[in-house]
């Protein structure tokens, strides 16, 4: 079965079901193993992390069974965070790094992510001839050119360590009282740690998993567990990582969330006062809100927008030569200390400023007043395109004329699931429900 394997983050799907099966992984890692083991010797590497999923047993091991089978040596580092995997596979000189993750989707689902030898996510070249692989079929090797596979015990210490080297020497979250909920993820154990190393008193929230409660009722996708733990503990603030722990939002000591788009505010805001913000750019989607372009504005800051998904974030800010982007969904990437989005370290800087500053929460996430926005979801059939259907054109054609200087209005397909977004933002809170609901009421019909 021919066809588009990869989407805007590795390949992802429902455990079990194409492409996500054993079957297909195994196809999938002897792939990435011709690629990466292209002059034949047995001296390529690779690591593999995954979350909490039960269906990442199983992926590991079918995984494992094609690398090897194509003479490459697999390091298995058990569940750690996706940022972990970028950087060991730079510190651990492998040829590429495999995340088995679907990031903040619920536990039955699940996805395959790559990272070249620089730690950096796969080119959309590199992925594609990964897909022609797959697809075309790989020779294993001799039996006696078979690659070995081992586990690797430390992994999530290494990553801790890492993080906490963010923390200039000798400097201490003592007197912080913080929330850290894992979503029963890969952070589970490292997350909490880390905090209370680095002296603050920890209240660990979702951090008892199961293989099936990654991201169920906890986590960045869903902060009430959080934001009532934050109140009923006087907590001074919370971390909400989510089920991979590369994004994050804070909750201020009222458990009030703060995104992606005010957590980049404040970063572009003392970075630049403190000149380290390259180029006086942050780098963000077509997503983040109005407010934050007028807030960066007003400290003649820029934004570079870039499409959805925060490879396409880290893209922008290596050729522009920028070191900080992010998402409003919580990818927040600071190429200074890592190669993608961490959720953990973000957590990490949010504290010090709070040290830092004397301020509460409250007053470092808000930075600025949003422009109300409305995003909606459809979920559409497999093999269907609601949005080539005549009716949605012409309703969408509409909408953009109501909003023609008033707004802006956003539709895309998402990458990862089946699901139309419809988004738009309008200082007219009337019109920007009208439009948003005009849409996505067509589109449901189409799908």
């Amino acid at each position: 079965m021919a066809g588009k394997l990869f989407g805007t983050d590795g390949v992802r799907g429902t455990a079990n079901t194409y492409p996500i099966t054993a079957e297909m992984a195994l196809k999938i890692g002897a792939a990435a193993g011709r690629y990466f083991r292209n002059d034949g010797s047995n001296g390529h590497r690779v690591v593999i992390g995954k979350d909490t999923r039960l269906s990442g047993y199983m992926l590991e091991n079918a995984l494992t069974a094609g690398l090897t089978s194509t003479g490459m040596n697999t390091l298995l580092l058990g569940p750690v965070p996706t940022p972990a995997v970028g950087l060991l596979t730079v510190s651990m000189r492998a040829d590429v790094g495999i995340m088995i993750s679907a990031s903040h989707n619920p536990h039955c689902d699940n996805g395959i992510k790559f990272f070249g030898p620089d730690g950096f996510k796969l080119s959309d070249e590199a992925e594609a001839e990964i897909e022609r692989l797959v697809f075309a079929g790989v020779e294993p090797v001799q039996a006696g050119n078979i690659g070995r596979a081992k586990r690797v015990d430390d992994a999530r210490f290494r990553y801790g360590e890492r993080v906490k080297s963010t923390i200039p020497s000798g400097r201490r979250l003592d007197g912080l009282k913080v929330v850290i909920d894992c979503a029963n993820g890969a952070a589970h154990r490292i997350a909490p740690q880390v905090l209370w190393e680095l002296g603050a008193t920890v209240i660990p929230v979702g951090v008892s998993p199961d293989g099936y409660n990654i991201n169920a009722n906890c986590g960045s996708t869903s902060t009430n567990t959080a934001a009532e733990t934050i109140v009923s503990h006087g907590a001074h603030v919370g971390i909400c990582l989510d089920g991979d722990a590369d994004r994050v939002m804070i909750l201020d000591e009222n458990g009030e969330v703060a995104d992606g788009d005010q957590i980049m505010a404040l970063f572009a805001g003392m970075w630049a006062k403190e000149e380290r913000l390259k180029g006086d750019t942050l780098v963000a989607t077509v997503m983040s809100n109005l407010g934050l372009e007028r807030f960066l504005q007003g400290k003649n800051l820029s934004l570079h927008r870039t499409g959805v998904g925060d490879r396409y974030v880290v893209e922008a800010m290596r050729a522009g030569g920028f070191n900080l982007g992010g998402e409003q969904s919580g990818h927040i990437v600071m190429t200074d200390y890592a190669t993608t989005g961490d959720g953990l370290l973000a957590g990490l800087q949010f504290l010090l400023a709070m040290i830092d500053s004397g301020n509460a929460a409250s007053t470092l996430t808000r930075n600025f007043d949003t422009v109300p926005q409305l995003l909606k979801n459809v979920r559409y059939a497999a093999g269907t395109d609601p949005l080539t259907a005549e009716m949605v054109a012409r309703v969408i054609a509409d909408a953009e004329g109501k909003l023609s200087g008033k707004g802006r209005l956003l539709i895309r397909k998402s990458g990862t699931e089946p699901l139309v977004r419809v988004m738009a933002e309008c200082e007219d809170s009337a019109l920007l429900e009208q439009v948003v609901n005009d849409i996505v009421a067509e589109v449901e019909r189409a799908a």
